[in-house]
Formats: C-alpha cells, structure tokens, sequence
C-alpha cells in the first residue's frame, strides 16, 4: 500500500504481530515480538498505538486471553476448521485483507520457517516491502519510521533498512533477539473475531498431512545450557568433546561460524548473526574468539563462560566468566567432575 501524501499515511495505526500458532500451541517468539511490539508502539510518534496480535488457526480463539498478559491491547482471531492444517497461501489471503482493512503501521513475526513463507506472500498482496531476519528493531527519532536491522553480505556488514513509502512496515525477527515480557495476568484487552472467506480458501495447494516431530537432541532456541564450539576445537574430532559436555550438562551443542564453514559441524548448530539468536540460561564458549557477529548472536545469554588460550579475545572480555588455558585440557577435567558428581 503505496502512501502518497502525509494526510494517507495517519491513515495507518498500530502495531501488529503475526503469532505463531501451531499443534495447539503458540511458539515462544509469538511473546518475545509482544515486548517488542510493545516498546515500538512507546516510541511512535503517533499516540493511542497499539500492540495488537493476530492469531490464525483452528482453535486460535482458545488462546487470546493469554496474549493480554504479554502486553497486546487487541486480539483478532481467525478460528477456522479451514486453517487446522498450514497452507500458507490461504493464510496470506486472509492476512492481506485484514491488513488492508485495519491498516496496521508495523507488522512483524518470527522469522520461523512458517513466518517465512507466510510474510513475503503477505508483502506482494499489500504492495509493501519486508526485511527478513532481523536482529533489532527501533523507531526512529523524528520520523517514526521502524528501523529494521539486520546482517547482510555474510554478515560482513549490518544494514539498517527503513520502508519510507508503503505500509505496513514489515519485518519477520529471529527468536531469541527479544526477551519474552514477565506476563501479567491481570493483562485484558479487546477481542476480535474474523473469518476465512470462501473466496481465501481456494488454493492450488493440497495439504496431505501435517505432523509436528521430535528433535533429535535439544533445539539451540530452547536449550537453557549451550555449549558452543570455535575454531580452537580444531576438527570434528574437538566437537565429539563439546557434545560430551553438552550431554552431560543435559544441554545443546553450538558452533562458530568458523567451525561450520571448516565442514566440522552442520549448520543447525551455527550460532551468530548468520545463524541463530540464542538466550540460554548459560552459554559455555570453547576456542571460540568472539567477532562480533558471533557476539551478536550470544550476548544476550544469561551467563557467559568463556574457555580459549587468547587472554586478550573479545569472548573473553564479554564473559562473566573467563577461563584462560587450554580447552583440550580444561573441558576433559570438566566432564570428569560433572560425571563423578
């Protein structure tokens, strides 16, 4: 949606966010973008903004009092047998058309396999444009304008992107850049109830089946301990040491983008501004040296060990602990005291 004089763009209020709803439950970075939706619209130069969020899905009605504990103002639900199965052109069609109905200023989700699917269908039907994986969002001062930050060439560099003439302003944001809001339970709000039109059910695609699986092993986004290995691990061999601690403290392995691009582990392990946003509860780093776009992925941890040879690398200066020796010989140690406890 194309704003053509400054009269049109008062027209759009609001700060929206797409839930994520799915297998009956909501996904954790649904919460984490309420804080954040709800610090943006503080910002705003408009007043009287909101924090509404948006949840689609059969038995999406079921959840909206929960939302109000996390800061959302308005609750649109679309609760329809026709969305108990994901189909992410019917879900853009209905999106769309709420989007020009309430014109929302902001609209934001996580940057999920599903919102990354859902999103970009949503930017072409409204005529708007989107920043994908972001790692921060602000309002600029002066203009009201989002500021949509997020890697670029590699994560080379950090590019700031502003959407100046359409809206909404859309963005999809990594889990783990925000901090879920303490709920409050005495949260209320206004409650709106929308429909899937039969025109919006119409799709080329034929959903067959949808099931939800088991991970193998502890997703990074949810692990409470990580463990985290850097180029100093030397080799595959140096991450069957890592997974060893990680299994012993009942937490996730992790993995610089250096150790990744070296071939010695996947990529679901990589985490940094080319991989994941992580806030466990502890983050253990092992011959990892701390660039920034590794720092950025991790700095938001509750407690930070660091294990490296190099007294003076940035991890070390970062953490709240900082071990100074070599981690071929310090982890083994470790292991064996957590065993032997």
């Amino acid at each position: 949606m194309i704003l053509r004089d400054s009269e049109n763009s008062g027209t759009f209020k609001d700060v929206w966010v797409l839930a994520e709803f799915a297998g009956g439950k909501v996904h954790k970075v649904t919460y984490e973008l309420l804080g954040a939706a709800k610090k943006l619209s503080d910002k705003l130069l408009r007043k009287k903004s909101r924090v509404v969020c948006l949840v689609l899905g059969e038995g999406a009605g079921t959840k909206a009092e929960k939302f109000f504990h996390y800061c959302a103002d308005v609750v649109i639900t679309v609760d329809d047998s026709s969305l108990k199965t994901f189909n992410d052109t019917v879900y853009a069609s209905v999106i769309s058309r709420l989007v020009k109905k309430y014109k929302p200023e902001i609209l934001i989700s996580g940057a999920t396999s599903r919102g990354r699917s859902i999103m970009p269908r949503v930017a072409v039907l409204v005529e708007t444009g989107l920043t994908a994986d972001c790692t921060g969002l602000n309002i600029e001062e002066g203009t009201g304008l989002l500021l949509q930050t997020r890697p670029a060439y590699g994560g080379n560099i950090i590019a700031t992107i502003k959407c100046e003439h359409h809206r909404p302003q859309m963005s999809t944001v990594r889990q783990g850049v925000f901090k879920a809001p303490v709920p409050d339970n005495s949260g209320t709000g206004e409650v709106i109830e929308e429909i899937v039109l039969e025109a919006e059910k119409k799709t080329r695609i034929s959903v067959i089946e949808e099931s939800f699986g088991e991970d193998k092993g502890i997703n990074l986004s949810d692990a409470d301990i990580i463990v985290t290995g850097g180029r100093g691990v030397k080799g595959p061999k140096g991450f069957d040491m890592i997974a060893e601690l990680a299994q012993a403290l009942k937490g996730a392995v992790g993995a610089s983008r250096a150790a990744v691009d070296s071939g010695w582990i996947s990529y679901t392990h990589q985490v940094g501004q080319t991989g994941r946003t992580v806030q466990p509860k502890i983050y253990i780093a092992c011959g990892v040296s701390g660039q920034i776009q590794h720092l950025t992925g991790m700095q938001s941890s509750g407690f930070i060990i660091a294990i490296n040879k190099d007294a003076e690398a940035p991890i070390m200066k970062l953490a709240d602990v900082a071990v100074v020796g070599d981690l071929f010989e310090v982890i083994p140690e470790i292991i064996k005291l957590l065993k032997s406890g």
